[in-house]
């Protein structure tokens, strides 16, 4: 994402930056892009050089992400590679300062890449540029799924790790994750300061002809990758059944050949791959966004899962970090399950296997997640962690036994992968599968027992995807100079500013509100997407009729959701 809008500079300063970046930019493509918009007939494309040199992708927690083209507005070969090269400072000025300690190799990089467009271009301009800086740079043998890499810099003991992804965003993006090792960051994504900090090493890189590349580094063989299903599989009880028929999908992705192998390996042989989405493809031509979140994402999906009589559907999103669970509802019709209920799911079946011994440990979710786990957590004795949005957050959670965020996002092992693992939240959903079929239930069933012991959680989110990026802080600011005082019918009775920050956590931009009846509203702009997203949640008290408290909450959702959309003016 982009930063404020700045003021456009003027024409002549535009087009000696665009002729700069082009003389030292490596990639033809992107050159020839800048030649076509400095030499047009009519004249230089001023506002096409203004939206790719007025402002620049801004490196944050998330580490880069936007669609790709030339300028610093893009993700191209030039941003990347400083980028690398910033990092490579980063990583060299904590060594000589031993912090941290802990790492096997503090000169050590591990790189991973999805099938994306350019992805493994820009994983080996890393690798040059970390070998360059005389790092050990350790490349991963081909595309492979984010919680990989997120396993390998722990796995190896490396100082920090990239993952050249942009998730589950459109075909024209593409992103850079950045990863640290040692005791302090256990191998999750970074944090506030460490992104500033990387951020000023980037800023002080001088013209590309002054970063160094090398020629020496080691790309790695599949002992990673074994090591990786070797621990993802060992989390299946080997005593549990595996009667289960699962549609899986990887949505174009780099997800099929891991985790239908980690599925085989632990006996969930009846699993039919939809093969029109299991091939990398970066151009992602059966899906009109690659997100199992999205409408319509899971089609080809339910298709096939109607014709084989499956129990359920899996789905990995392009880089595999992210889960989707999908059953028939009881008329037939096939449903995904909310991040949420999948949560709720995942949290339940594994306090239940470790029923009989004493529970240790921390469940965590973000504030924008079901409070359910809140619940599940603290009934069964374990400490409970709400954190900011993002599971670089999450995953930092002292103690952590399980968490998830309700994107789709779930760590069932923090103990090898602190990031979400669409791979290994798989192996457990089909278990729990299998283990309910066995009992002659499935998961709608698993679901209401959850509900009738904790009560129901009902949650909605609504995303309101914009083309113009100046309507998202328009909307929040609406929501300060005029919040609402009532929502839905309910009195609105308490509205905090999280950019003040609230409950300890750090300032974040966006606004809750808690209403009557256990109504909780939180609306934030993605950090990823031009998106404004809401997360709304009604709880109704542990009651035998579910369904009649399910229909409760839901009514009083649909209430709120249509005062708050008047209320953003959208």
């Amino acid at each position: 994402m982009t930063g404020p809008e700045p003021p456009t500079p003027a024409p002549e300063v535009l087009l000696e930056q665009a002729r700069t970046w082009m003389a030292e930019d490596p990639d033809p493509q992107t050159r020839a892009e800048l030649t076509e918009l400095l030499e047009r007939p009519d004249g230089p494309d001023l506002p096409g050089l203004a939206d790719r040199f007025a402002s620049g992708l801004q490196f944050g927690t998330a580490g880069l992400r936007g669609a790709m083209g030339a300028g610093p507005n893009r993700m191209n070969r030039v941003v990347v590679t400083r980028a690398a090269a910033g990092l490579a400072a980063f990583v060299l000025e904590r060594a000589r300062a031993g912090s941290p300690a802990g790492p096997v190799d503090p000169g050590a990089v591990v790189i991973g890449y999805d099938a994306r467009h350019l992805s493994d271009t820009f994983a080996r301009d890393t690798a040059e540029v970390v070998a360059g800086a005389g790092l050990t740079a350790l490349v991963l043998p081909r595309a492979l799924p984010t919680p990989v890499l997120a396993f390998a810099v722990r796995h190896l003991g490396a100082a920090a790790g990239v993952m050249v992804t942009a998730s589950h965003n459109p075909a024209a993006d593409n992103g850079y994750k950045v990863y640290l090792g040692g005791p302090d960051d256990q191998g999750s994504q970074i944090v506030p300061p460490v992104d500033e900090q990387i951020s000023a090493h980037i800023r002080a890189v001088g013209p590309l002809a002054g970063v160094a590349r090398g020629t020496e580094w080691l790309t790695l063989g599949d002992e990673v990758l074994e090591a990786y299903l070797a621990r993802a599989t060992s989390l299946v009880d080997p005593a549990s059944p595996r009667q289960v028929r699962v549609v899986y999908t990887a949505m174009h992705g780099v997800g099929a050949s891991v985790a239908t192998e980690a599925l085989r390996r632990v006996g969930f042989t009846d699993v039919a791959p939809v093969l029109a989405q299991c091939t990398p493809d970066p151009d992602f031509p059966t899906v009109a966004f690659p997100n199992p979140e999205e409408p319509g994402a899971l089609d080809l999906a339910f298709a096939q899962a109607q014709q084989v009589d499956a129990d359920l559907v899996i789905a990995n999103d392009p880089d595999a970090d992210r889960c989707a669970v999908a059953v028939a509802d009881r008329d037939g019709q096939w449903r995904r399950l909310s991040g949420d209920e999948v949560g709720a799911l995942l949290a339940v079946h594994l306090v239940h296997r470790q029923a009989g011994s004493s529970p240790a440990g921390t469940m965590a979710t973000t504030i924008v997640s079901s409070s359910m786990l809140g619940q599940v957590a603290r009934a069964n004795g374990l400490g409970y962690a709400e954190t900011l949005t993002g599971f670089k957050f999450v995953s930092r959670v002292p103690g952590l036994v399980f968490g998830y965020e309700e994107a789709l996002g779930y760590c069932v092992d923090p103990q090898a992968v602190r990031d979400k693992d669409g791979i290994t939240a798989a192996l457990l959903i089909a278990e729990l599968a299998a283990v309910a079929r066995a009992a002659g239930r499935t998961l709608l069933d698993e679901l209401d027992a959850i509900d009738t012991t904790y009560g129901v959680h009902a949650t909605r989110a609504v995303s309101y995807r914009v083309t113009d990026l100046a309507v998202i802080p328009s909307a929040l600011h609406r929501l300060h100079s005029d919040p609402p005082v009532r929502l839905g019918g309910l009195p609105v009775e308490q509205a905090e500013d999280l950019s003040a920050g609230v409950d300890g956590l750090p300032p974040t931009d966006g606004v809750r509100y808690r209403l009557s009846h256990g109504v909780r509203v939180v609306v934030r702009p993605s950090g990823t997407e031009p998106k404004l997203k809401c997360y709304l949640e009604a709880v109704e008290q542990p009651d035998p009729d579910v369904a009649g408290a399910r229909a409760r909450a839901g009514t009083r959702l649909d209430g709120v959701q249509a005062d708050l959309a008047v209320a953003l003016g959208l």
